[in-house]
C-alpha cells in the first residue's frame, strides 16, 4: 500500500486526491496547506498540517505530491527529496530552464524517484498519435501547430495573486495554461529544438505582470516547423487543438479526438477518428483525464523498485521553449539552441 501525502490544496489537488482514492494500492495519509480551512477537502482520517516540514518530521509517506504555486515547486521538491521522499510533481517543473536544471539533479543526488505530471501524454489520443509517428508509416514530421484559446477573468488573478506576479508564477499563459501543449509539440516532433522566434503581449487590461497572449515559431533539428499560439483572452475555454503534418498524412487532436485528416480531389475528404479520450474528468476538463493513469504507473514503479514514469528532465524542453519565446520577444531576435 503506497502511503501518499499532498502539499498544497488548491484547485489542481482535487484531481490528485481523487486519483489516489481511486487506486486500490494507495492511501492519502497526510496533506498540508497554509489555510486551515482546506482540511475540509480531505478524506476522513487524513492528517492535516499547515507546515510541510512539520509533516515531513511526523509522517513517513512513500510519495509526496506537490500542488503548490510555481515558485514553490522546486524548493518543496528539494526539501522532500532531501528528506528521502519520492515526489510526484505538478507542472511546471520549475520557474525556468535554469531552475529546472537544478531540479533534474535531485533524483540522482538524493536517490529518490520524481515523476513530472505531464499527464496529457497518457491520453488515449496522445498515445495513439505517438505510436503512429514512431512507426514511420506516414514519414517524418514536417510541421506542427498548437493552439490554446482559453479565458481567465480578472477575478481569477485576484483570487490567486501569485498568478499575475512574474517572480511567483514564472510567466502567464505559456507556463500556466499552455505548457502541456508546448510539451506535446516537442514530444510529437521527436527532435530537439533548433531555434525559436516569438512575441508576448497583454491584450487584457488586468494590471498583471505576466503575459496573457503568446505566439512562437519553433524550428526543430529534424526540419519540422511548429507554430504555437496561446491566449487567455478568449470568451471561453475552447478545447486545445494540435495538428501534426507528416510527409504522407496529417493528424489533428481536437475535441478529445485524434483525427486522420481526409485527403482527396481538391484537398477534400472525410476525417477518420483514430482514437477518443474518455468523457470522464476530475476537475476542469481542460486538465485532461490521465492524472490517475500516470499516478498509477508511478506508484507501480515505486512498488517494483523501477519501471516507466516521466522523469524531470522530460520537462526541460517546454521550459526552454518558454524561456526562448520570452527572450525573443524582449530582443526581437531569433533564439538559437546550441548542441
Amino acid at each position: 500500500m503506497i502511503q501518499a501525502a499532498i502539499i498544497g490544496l488548491g484547485v489542481i489537488s482535487e484531481a490528485h486526491i481523487s486519483a489516489i482514492g481511486s487506486l486500490g494500492n494507495a492511501r492519502l495519509i497526510a496533506a498540508c496547506d497554509t489555510e486551515a480551512s482546506k482540511k475540509s477537502l480531505l478524506p476522513a482520517g487524513t492528517a492535516f498540517y499547515t507546515d510541510y516540514e512539520e509533516m515531513f518530521r511526523r509522517e513517513k509517506p512513500d510519495v509526496v505530491h506537490i500542488c503548490l504555486p510555481h515558485f514553490l515547486h522546486y524548493p518543496a521538491a528539494k526539501k522532500a527529496a532531501e528528506a528521502g521522499f519520492n515526489v510526484f510533481a505538478e507542472k511546471p517543473l520549475a520557474m525556468n530552464g535554469a531552475e529546472a536544471a537544478e531540479y533534474v539533479k535531485l533524483e540522482k543526488t538524493c536517490g529518490v524517484k520524481i515523476c513530472l505530471c505531464l499527464q496529457n501524454r497518457l491520453n488515449a489520443t496522445s498515445e495513439t498519435l505517438r505510436q503512429v509517428l514512431q512507426s514511420g508509416e506516414y514519414g517524418r514530421v514536417t510541421g506542427l501547430r498548437g493552439s490554446v484559446a482559453w479565458y481567465r477573468s480578472k477575478e481569477y488573478y485576484q483570487a490567486g495573486p501569485w498568478r499575475g506576479i512574474m517572480a511567483q508564477a514564472g510567466g502567464g499563459c505559456m507556463i500556466n495554461q499552455a505548457i502541456h501543449t508546448m510539451d506535446l509539440m516537442q514530444y510529437f516532433a521527436g527532435s530537439p529544438i533548433a531555434s525559436v522566434k516569438g512575441t508576448l503581449g497583454q491584450v487584457l487590461d488586468y494590471g498583471i505582470e505576466v503575459e496573457d497572449t503568446a505566439t512562437g515559431r519553433i524550428v526543430f533539428e529534424n526540419g519540422a516547423v511548429g507554430l504555437f499560439t496561446a491566449s487567455v483572452a478568449n470568451y471561453t475555454d475552447e478545447n486545445v487543438e494540435l495538428s501534426v503534418r507528416c510527409e504522407k498524412g496529417e493528424f489533428v487532436l481536437r475535441d478529445k479526438k485524434l483525427l486522420l485528416r481526409g485527403r482527396g480531389p481538391g484537398d477534400q475528404g472525410e476525417d477518420r477518428i483514430l482514437a477518443s479520450d474518455s468523457a470522464s474528468f476530475v476537475g476542469k476538463a481542460v486538465y485532461g483525464n490521465s492524472h490517475a493513469k500516470l499516478i498509477d504507473k508511478f506508484y507501480r514503479a515505486l512498488e517494483a523498485g523501477g519501471g516507466w514514469y516521466i522523469h524531470p528532465e522530460e520537462g526541460l524542453p517546454s521550459l526552454l521553449m518558454i524561456d526562448a519565446i520570452r527572450e525573443s520577444s524582449r530582443t526581437g531576435k531569433t533564439v538559437y539552441f546550441k548542441r
